[in-house]
C-alpha cells in the first residue's frame, strides 16, 4: 500500500434527489445488524444469527440556504411520509477508482427550524434513516 492512495474526504460528493449538494460538509451511512440469541449446547458462549438490518446516517451541511428543509416541509404539512434518494461519490484523483453508493428509502428524522449562535459559521445535521442501499461503482 502507498499513502497517497488512501481517500482524501475532500473529493467527497453528495447528490441528494439528483442535486448535487456543493454545501455539502460530510455523509455518514451505516446498517446495523438485527440479531438474535442463539444457544447452542455444550457451549456458554453467545452466538447470534443476523435477522436484519437497519439503515442509519447523517447528513452535514453548510447552512447556506433553505432548500431541503422547504422540500421537506411542503411535502410534511400535506401529510406525506417523504423519501429520498441520496448518491455519495468518492473520487480522490491518486485512488484506485470512484466510489459511490446510492442509498434508497432516506427518511429524515427531525427537521431542524433554527440553530445559531454569533460568530459561528452554521451547520445544520440531518439524521435520517434508509431501507436500501446499492454500490454503484467500488474501489478494488
Amino acid at each position: 500500500m502507498d499513502a497517497k492512495n488512501v481517500i482524501n474526504g475532500t473529493f467527497g460528493e453528495v447528490w441528494f434527489d439528483d442535486e448535487l449538494l456543493a454545501e455539502q460538509k460530510g455523509l455518514q451511512a451505516k446498517i446495523e445488524f438485527t440479531k438474535e440469541d442463539v444457544n447452542l449446547p455444550r457451549k456458554l458462549g453467545k452466538s447470534t444469527k443476523i435477522v436484519g438490518w437497519e439503515g442509519k446516517g447523517t447528513l452535514r451541511l453548510y447552512k447556506v440556504n433553505s432548500r431541503i428543509a422547504l422540500k421537506v416541509q411542503q411535502l410534511v404539512k400535506e401529510g406525506k411520509d417523504v423519501r429520498f434518494t441520496i448518491v455519495s461519490k468518492l473520487d480522490d484523483p491518486d485512488s484506485y477508482g470512484a466510489e459511490r453508493v446510492v442509498i434508497k428509502g432516506v427518511s429524515f428524522d427531525d427537521l431542524t427550524l433554527v440553530d445559531f449562535e454569533p460568530k459561528k459559521v452554521l451547520e445544520v445535521e440531518l439524521p435520517f434513516t434508509f431501507d436500501d442501499y446499492d454500490f454503484i461503482d467500488a474501489i478494488e
